[in-house]
């Protein structure tokens, strides 16, 4: 085991509905498990004989989160990756074929030459108020696919819908019920959830994405801000070339509600109102105006939990 020890032990998990594939690296040992309390128990009581550097599994939509959480009790170095990351590293070795054991294979592969950073889960309440932001979502969505279903069936056949949208209805209104409780209980939720709707246009969905999916806020500087919800513009130059900048990346939860928020704000909020009309003024297209407006948020709503103070609203927007 000292031998074993020495090396630089990198392991890759492919994640599937009802089974875990799992590779070691540099040993070349493959085992598989099921995807459940008893499986995920055996995984880790093997994995921590190999004292592994990082052990990385891929995103696949809450499918990886009962194994990760299960690392973080063991003390076990993990990465939830990004899917888009591993299948470039794919594209950069030229693997094509894919088996759940060449996945595992590749993710380990990518864990040894990449080295991402390690993944820190966050508090338990922070989760559950992150998964209620997310089903209420969820939610959202369904009820938008049926409203736009009802506009175009038979009426005979609408009225089959009908019943689903007041079942929706009556779920969003339960899940936002908790997600106020919730903040309602915390100290530190309520804390920061007067701040962030003390600015107009900043409401209690809002205010609950940021506290849940963004808890940095507050606590870096403005530009690390703006980078990590994926608001600030990307130089693209080349020699010559001078491309637009764009902007990409970040945490695209809070994007999407930080978008809503905006809408709102150059309607209800004056200085948001002023800065979006100056900006179009200007000759900015109007999705160019948008993300200003939301990067500018961004930077507002960081100083404002910094500092721990209110909205007050300024003359103009800089």
């Amino acid at each position: 085991m000292n031998t074993i020890t020495k090396q630089k032990i990198n392991v890759g998990v492919d994640t599937g509905k009802s089974q875990l594939d799992i590779y070691i690296r540099p040993l070349d040992i493959f085992f598989c498990v099921e995807n459940n309390e008893r499986g995920i128990k055996e995984a880790i009581v093997e994995l921590k004989k190999y004292q592994p550097e990082r052990i990385v599994v891929e995103a696949t939509g809450r499918l990886e989160m009962p194994f990760a959480m299960a690392c973080a009790e063991a003390k076990l170095p993990f990465v939830i990756a990004h899917p888009v990351h591993i299948k470039r590293f794919a594209g950069a070795i030229g693997r094509r074929a894919k088996t759940d054991k060449l996945d595992a294979k590749l993710i380990a592969h990518f864990s040894e030459v990449i080295k991402p950073d390690l993944t820190q889960l966050k508090p338990k309440a922070m989760r559950a108020m992150s998964d209620l932001v997310t089903r209420r979502n969820q939610l959202l969505s369904m009820q938008t696919m049926e409203k736009n279903r009802i506009q175009i069936m038979p009426k005979d056949l609408a009225m089959t819908i009908k019943p689903i949208l007041t079942a929706l209805g009556n779920q969003i209104k339960k899940v936002e019920e908790k997600i106020l409780k919730m903040i309602e209980l915390t100290p530190e939720f309520k804390a920061k959830d007067q701040l962030l709707q003390s600015m107009n246009g900043v409401g209690k969905v809002a205010a609950a994405s940021i506290i849940s999916n963004l808890p940095e806020l507050g606590y870096m500087t403005n530009k690390q801000a703006a980078a990590l919800v994926g608001v600030a513009p990307m130089s693209k130059e080349s020699g010559r070339y001078k491309g637009h900048r764009k902007i990409q990346g970040g945490r695209h939860q809070v994007r999407t509600v930080l978008f809503m928020a905006v809408m709102s704000a150059i309607q209800s909020n004056p200085v948001f109102k002023s800065y979006y009309g100056k900006l179009v003024s200007a000759g900015k297209p109007k999705k160019v105006a948008l993300i200003a407006c939301v990067r500018k948020m961004v930077i507002v709503l960081n100083s404002m939990l910094r500092d721990g103070v209110m909205w007050e609203a300024p003359k103009a927007l800089n």
